[in-house]
């Protein structure tokens, strides 16, 4: 077994095993194919040694946006959902650029209080401010001459953007309370997850500031809209983690691909790398399995949690298909259907009662067609129901009495409940002119 022998077999021969273990050593094989064909593409597609990816037409365009922006001075905009590695394309911009040896700076603009944003981005002279016992260079002069990485650029309080704004015009900054200029020569690359005309819209970011910084753009499309990528970003994340922890993973299970393909992955690259590293650390040296993944991938996340519908199905094709999915998903749980959906459970009855097309129509619905009323329970269903607080008065106004006038359902076919709840309450017989209604005295007992 040392020398590379996959699996041995004893005398007598038993046909079954035979085959098990031919099978476990042709998977084998296909994996180790795999893996070395996704190595072989990887070297491939990151020839340029930027840390990129992707073999997706999503990702080649993106690619190419790079390659083709990159010797420019001009300023870049990169959009995408958290975790879709708007960085590492700021990255593969720098290295690809003239300015490859000087510094590359990155800044997470929503990390920073608002209070020390201007000390962070421009400096700050020694008594600028209480603390400040020595100068400080902000973050543009630490990358004059390179690239500056705006992360979350959206994040910039809307009373700072006018400086930043004549920095990037002007080419030259005041330190905060300095009385000379600096004369700073930066490439501006900035990322974002949110749509920064919604902002401009909503004046929580400066318009002029937008068009100075969006002269290119380039968008990053989501994990689950380039799922060609997945393979290759396994293979990468799994040969990175092992050479990292000394440790030999043979590959992935071919069920472990299905759930990874599969998978929504709504954290994006870096949920994927996450959970990588995490089956890396489990795995051993054996191959990576179902076991090995975290259990959300196997119920909570795949294309089952979506419903696709074709263009042109009528609306109420549409909600059947819907709350039947839903009813499907949460294991026929009416209760736990109709929270999901935030309709009463009378409402998902009438409906689920429609759909099985049984029983007269009752009053119109919302798409001006009738729905059918369920059915009455019949009285041994009605019996086994819980304690129900009933207000009943023959007088057909709301009165204190009829509050208290509680009864059990399964007990009110008494003739002595019947009886009560026929009785006019004492405010009724007020208004007509009696008393309050007395209950006779017991008679004593003979005898």
């Amino acid at each position: 077994m040392r020398e590379g022998v996959f699996d041995f077999v004893e005398k007598p021969l038993d046909p079954a095993r035979l085959k098990v273990i031919l099978q476990r050593a042709l998977e084998k094989k296909r994996t180790e194919h795999e893996m070395h064909v996704l190595r072989r593409r990887l070297g491939q597609i990151d020839s340029a040694g930027v840390g990129i990816i992707g073999a997706s037409p999503a990702m080649r365009k993106v690619m190419d946006l790079v390659e083709k922006v990159a010797p420019s001075k001009a300023s870049v905009v990169i959009t995408g959902q958290s975790g879709t590695g708007k960085e590492m394309v700021a990255r593969a911009i720098h290295q690809l650029s003239p300015r490859k040896d000087k510094p590359f700076i990155a800044i997470n603009c929503s990390a920073i209080p608002a209070g020390l944003m201007e000390s962070e981005m421009f400096g700050h002279e020694r008594g600028a401010f209480t603390g400040a016992d020595q100068r400080r260079l902000g973050s543009w002069e630490l990358a004059d001459g390179g690239t500056l990485f705006l992360d979350e650029v959206g994040e910039i309080p809307i009373e700072l953007q006018a400086k930043f704004l004549r920095v990037l015009e002007e080419e030259r900054l005041r330190r905060l309370g300095g009385k000379s200029e600096i004369a700073v020569d930066v490439r501006v690359i900035s990322a974002t997850n949110r749509d920064l005309k919604e902002e401009i819209k909503g004046a929580r970011f400066r318009e002029d500031l937008y068009f100075r910084l969006n002269v290119f753009h380039i968008p990053l499309a989501p994990l689950k809209e380039r799922r060609e990528d997945i393979a290759l970003l396994v293979q990468h994340f799994i040969d990175r983690f092992s050479r990292e922890g000394g440790k030999r993973v043979q590959g992935v299970s071919p069920q472990a691909v299905k759930l990874l393909q599969e998978y929504a992955w709504p954290g994006n690259i870096r949920e994927l790398r996450n959970t990588l590293e995490r089956a890396v650390i489990l795995c051993g040296p054996g191959m990576i399995d179902v076991e090995h993944l975290p259990a959300e991938l196997a119920t909570g996340g795949g294309e089952s949690a979506y419903l696709k519908l074709p263009f042109g199905l009528p609306l109420r094709e549409v909600e059947k298909e819907y709350i039947l999915n839903s009813l499907s998903r949460l294991q026929n749980n009416k209760a736990r259907t109709a929270q999901a959906l935030g309709i009463s459970e009378k409402t998902l009855y009438n409906k689920l009662y429609r759909y099985s097309g049984k029983g007269p129509r009752g009053k119109e619905d919302e798409y001006g067609e009738a729905d059918p009323e369920v059915p009455e329970e019949p009285p041994s269903a009605q019996g086994n129901r819980s304690r129900l607080s009933v207000s009943v008065c023959s007088c057909a106004r709301p009165c204190p009495e009829g509050q208290e006038r509680s009864f059990n359902a399964a007990a009110a076919r008494s003739r002595r409940d019947r009886a009560r709840i026929a009785s006019p309450c004492t405010a009724a017989r007020r208004r007509a002119g009696a008393g309050p209604r007395r209950h006779p005295r017991p008679r004593p007992r003979q005898g």
